[in-house]
């Protein structure tokens, strides 16, 4: 009898611990804290961001882990810094995490967030996307335009000859060429202050200054009023307005020439008349509204200008630094291109190494290296841990390009690595991510990798390059949304016998 009751109390008991403890470790994995650095009253960890925040985030993050939990202000912000916490919010839970946390900035720079990158997921985010990626950045557009891209990297070899003789400002050259490509192809042409009674380059640079402005009062509202003391707001309205004025006259500069029904012949359609036809026509059925339209031309000058010229002085300078790879990758172009007048767009797909040296800087130098914060729309998992809704979430694609468990000498340029790698920029892969990726991934990376290519194949194939004598490169770095060098890139330019 006493047998018979011990043979099955033992493995009930067994049971109920085991029980227990399934249910206990369960309950506790899914409430296991974040790691997070000690926060300040008020502030939260802001002072831990520093003036660089992409590299002040990663050496926190090799001290707390690739995903940890900061406070700006009262406001909980996790940060991401690898391979796998990238692939679990921009692949795994996409959807859950392709909101747009409030960004005042955006939202008077914007039209009230109206253009794709900054608008808030939902139905009027959806159908604008898809203008954006059916009929503004499709394939076919993009090719449309090959013409504008090469027209201006001509301009810009020609620009370059012009001033071999002295010690040549590659980024005024570069910012150029990038500024009259993006505006033909959003505008239709070329602006300048005596046009359209603005300087139109300045302010859509001070635009996208502003756009990576930290705004205190997004994270401590009751310090909103110090961007009143700081002049922060007066220089807000201003750019803002002149922004509208210029962009009032371009579109009523459109519609009086196609009322006319004048037609530039050989000039692609622009962005600017395409949203017009779908305004007027109402062709996706989507009710485009006049501040939707200005808000996705200035989309296309924020994503596009900036990006495609601080790329291309990364570029050149990490070349200029490493020889090798500069006449590895000039021996590839002019092998290639012997026998003609100019590198084209049909010469780029056989040219390996230049793919090679443009992925190599862009792991090393995204240009947003903090991508573009998005924000959970329910409960979630992120590595395991419990995320709540509503929580910002900041990627670090400059820490996860330099993480030493996917990458062997992570912080030395060696474009060889890219050689016999399937690894993709466009989205496809999370080890280099300049773009973004998933719904909220940059709809201009087919034009923007273009256009690049282009221009640095064909400054080698033109060119040698060397720094002056007695400079070293200063590889400080500026602050803002974008991050480009500190100092413009000073070279010079030697004429190759092609």
């Amino acid at each position: 009898m006493d047998y018979a009751l011990y043979s099955v109390i033992v493995p009930l008991f067994v049971f109920i611990f085991f029980l227990h403890k399934c249910f206990f470790t369960t309950s506790k994995n899914q409430n296991k804290l974040l790691p997070s650095p000690t926060k300040l009253p008020i502030i939260g960890n802001l002072h831990q961001l520093g003036s660089h925040p992409h590299r002040s985030l990663h050496e926190l993050s090799n001290k707390y882990g690739p995903v940890m939990l900061l406070h700006f202000g009262s406001k909980p912000v996790i940060v991401a810094s690898s391979v796998d916490a990238a692939r679990d919010i921009m692949k795994t839970n996409d959807l859950v995490w392709s909101n747009r946390p409030k960004c005042k900035m955006a939202d008077r720079l914007m039209y009230d967030s109206k253009d794709v990158a900054f608008s808030p997921y939902g139905e009027y985010w959806r159908q604008i996307r898809s203008v954006t990626v059916l009929h503004l950045l499709s394939n076919k557009r993009v090719q449309s335009y090959r013409r504008v891209r090469e027209e201006e990297t001509s301009n810009m070899i020609d620009k370059i000859r012009q001033q071999c003789d002295s010690v040549i400002d590659l980024r005024d050259v570069l910012s150029c060429m990038s500024n009259n490509i993006i505006s033909r192809v959003a505008l239709g042409r070329k602006y300048n202050d005596e046009q359209s009674g603005i300087d139109a380059k300045a302010t859509l640079n001070m635009f996208v200054e502003l756009l990576g402005t930290f705004n205190v009062g997004d994270y401590i509202p009751w310090l909103e009023w110090v961007n009143r003391i700081t002049g922060l707001d007066t220089k807000v309205d201003k750019v803002a307005k002149d922004l509208n004025t210029f962009l009032e006259l371009v579109i009523e500069q459109h519609i009086i020439r196609n009322e006319k029904g004048e037609n530039r012949a050989g000039e692609a359609i622009d962005l600017a008349d395409v949203l017009l036809e779908i305004q007027n026509g109402n062709e996706t059925g989507i009710p485009l509204q006049r501040d939707s339209l200005k808000a996705l031309i200035l989309d296309t000058f924020s994503a596009g200008t900036d990006t495609i010229y601080t790329a291309l002085e990364w570029t050149i300078t990490e070349l200029l630094m490493h020889p090798r790879a500069m006449e590895k990758l000039q021996n590839e172009v002019r092998e290639l291109a012997q026998g003609k007048a100019e590198v084209t767009e049909d010469d780029l797909g056989n040219m390996q190494y230049l793919k090679a040296v443009i992925k190599e800087t862009f792991r090393l130098h995204p240009p947003i290296p903090l991508l573009v914060p998005r924000e959970s729309m329910e409960d979630v998992k992120l590595l395991g841990y419990h995320i709540p809704a509503k929580t910002q979430v900041i990627i670090n694609a400059w820490a996860i390009g330099r993480d030493p468990l996917s990458w062997d000498d992570p912080e030395d340029y060696r474009p060889d690595r890219f050689l016999n790698s399937n690894i993709d920029i466009k989205g496809l892969n999370f080890e280099v991510i300049p773009f973004g990726a998933g719904r909220r991934g940059c709809p201009g990376t087919v034009f923007a990798i273009v256009a690049i290519e282009l221009a640095v194949a064909r400054i080698v194939h033109k060119f040698n390059l060397a720094l002056p004598k007695e400079k070293e490169l200063d590889m400080t770095e500026c602050t803002g949304l974008t991050i480009r060098r500190k100092s413009p890139l000073l070279a010079l330019a030697t004429p190759c016998s092609t």
